[in-house]
C-alpha cells in the first residue's frame, strides 16, 4: 500500500490517499456551487445554530447521540478537549467545532479547504469557504459568551499555523501544538463520513461544558477554602500571607506562571478595593505573550482609556536583569503614556548599581 501524499501545482492541489484515490482541489475564485454551500452556512450559523447544540448539550438533551458514536471516535474528541492547556490546544478545539458545525449544516462541503474569496489577489479554493470569517463572526464570540473556551475576539483562525494555503489532511505541515493527530485523525473521519458530524459536536460541546462546570466548582471550592483559612486562623498577617504564597509558587511545577498570577491577583485586589478608580487592570494573557507582536509591555498591566499606563514583569529566578531593562525601553517608544513598569524577582538582584544606572539613562 503506497503512502498518502499531496501534489502542488501552479493553480491546484491533489491529494492521493494510501488507496490511490485522488481529490483535486481548484485554486480561484469562490464558484458558483461553493457560494450557494458558504449562503446555506453562514444563514444558518447567523440562526444560532451553535447556540442553539449548545443550549440543547447544556439540557443534556443530546446525551442519547454520545451512544451513536464509535469509542476509538469518542477517544479521538477525549484526547483533544484533554490536550488544552493554558497554553496550547484551544485553536484546534475551536477549529473542530467549526468544522463539525460546517459539515452538520452543508454535508457537501469540504472542510479541508479553509480560504476561498471573490478577491483575484487573495489566494482562494474554487470549493473553499473563508473559515476565518465563519470563526470570527459566528464560532468564537459563541464560545466566549459560554466561557467553553478562553479564546482571542478576534478567532483561533488567526493562528498562523491554521491559515497555510494548503488543505487540513495528515500532509498538512504547519508546526500545530495540541491534539494535533487527534484533529486530524478526526479531519478524515468527517471526510468520509464515517463519524456523524452532529453527534460528534455534541459530544465535543458536552465535554466542553462539564469541564467549564468543573472548573467553576473548583473555584468555588477554592474560595470557600481560603475563606475558612481566613475565619479559622488567629493571627494573620503580611508575613504569614506571603510566606504561603511563596510556599505555593515554589512547590508548583510552574512556578514562573503562578509567581505571574500571584501579582496579577494582587492587582485584582486592588482593583476591586478602589486603588485604581479610573483605570483597569487587564486580563492575563498566555505565557511568553509579553512582546511587541502582541502589543504587551508587561505580563501585568494596567489601561486607562485603553492605553497602557503600568507594567509589571515578573521573572523568576533571574537575578540580572539587563537585557530586559533594554527590551523594555524598546517597547516603552511604542507606548508613550506610560507611566510605570518594572519587574519582579524572586531573587536578590545581580549587579543593582548597573541597572538602576541604566534606568536613569532611560528615564532621561
Amino acid at each position: 500500500m503506497s503512502d498518502l501524499y499531496l501534489r502542488v501545482f501552479k493553480n491546484k492541489s491533489e491529494l492521493v490517499q494510501s488507496n490511490g484515490k485522488e481529490q483535486l482541489f481548484l485554486e480561484g475564485k469562490m464558484s458558483h456551487q461553493a457560494r450557494l454551500r458558504y449562503q446555506k452556512i453562514t444563514q444558518e450559523l447567523g440562526n444560532d445554530y451553535l447556540e442553539k447544540q449548545i443550549i440543547a448539550c447544556r439540557d443534556q438533551s443530546a446525551m442519547s447521540n454520545v451512544y451513536q458514536l464509535e469509542e476509538n471516535q469518542i477517544n479521538n474528541l477525549n484526547r483533544l478537549v484533554n490536550a488544552v492547556t493554558s497554553e496550547v490546544g484551544r485553536a484546534l478545539v475551536g477549529l473542530t467545532i467549526l468544522q463539525l458545525c460546517v459539515k452538520s449544516i452543508e454535508p457537501k462541503q469540504s472542510i479541508r479547504l479553509h480560504k476561498s474569496s471573490t478577491n483575484r489577489n487573495a489566494f482562494s479554493w474554487q470549493e473553499g469557504i473563508p473559515m476565518r470569517s465563519l470563526d470570527k463572526q459566528y464560532i468564537t464570540p459563541i464560545l466566549r459568551k459560554y466561557e467553553l473556551l478562553k479564546l482571542n475576539a478576534d478567532g483561533f483562525m488567526m493562528t498562523r499555523s491554521l491559515a497555510e494555503n494548503y488543505p487540513y489532511s495528515p500532509v498538512y505541515k504547519a508546526n500545530i501544538r495540541g491534539a494535533r493527530l487527534e484533529w486530524l485523525s478526526l479531519v478524515e473521519l468527517i471526510e468520509a463520513n464515517q463519524i456523524n458530524s452532529e453527534n460528534a459536536l455534541h459530544y465535543l460541546l458536552l465535554q466542553l461544558l462539564n469541564n467549564a462546570r468543573e472548573f467553576k466548582k473548583l473555584a468555588t471550592e477554592t474560595l470557600d477554602s481560603v475563606q475558612h483559612f481566613l475565619e479559622s486562623t488567629e493571627i494573620i498577617n503580611q508575613q504569614i500571607i506571603t510566606d504561603l504564597i511563596w510556599r505555593h509558587i515554589e512547590e508548583s511545577d510552574y512556578a514562573a506562571r503562578i509567581m505571574e498570577i500571584a501579582i496579577h491577583s494582587l492587582m485584582q485586589a486592588m482593583q476591586e478595593n478602589q486603588l485604581f478608580p479610573d483605570c483597569e487592570l487587564k486580563p492575563l494573557s498566555q505565557m511568553r505573550s509579553a512582546n511587541k507582536k502582541h502589543g504587551n509591555i508587561g505580563d501585568i498591566e494596567i489601561l486607562e482609556k485603553g492605553n497602557i499606563i503600568e507594567a509589571w514583569d515578573a521573572k523568576y529566578g533571574k537575578a540580572y536583569l539587563r537585557d530586559e531593562i533594554e527590551e523594555l525601553a524598546d517597547k516603552l517608544l511604542s507606548h508613550p503614556n506610560v507611566t510605570l513598569a518594572g519587574f519582579v524577582t524572586s531573587v536578590k538582584l545581580q549587579r543593582q548599581s548597573e541597572l538602576i544606572s541604566r534606568c536613569q539613562e532611560l528615564e532621561e
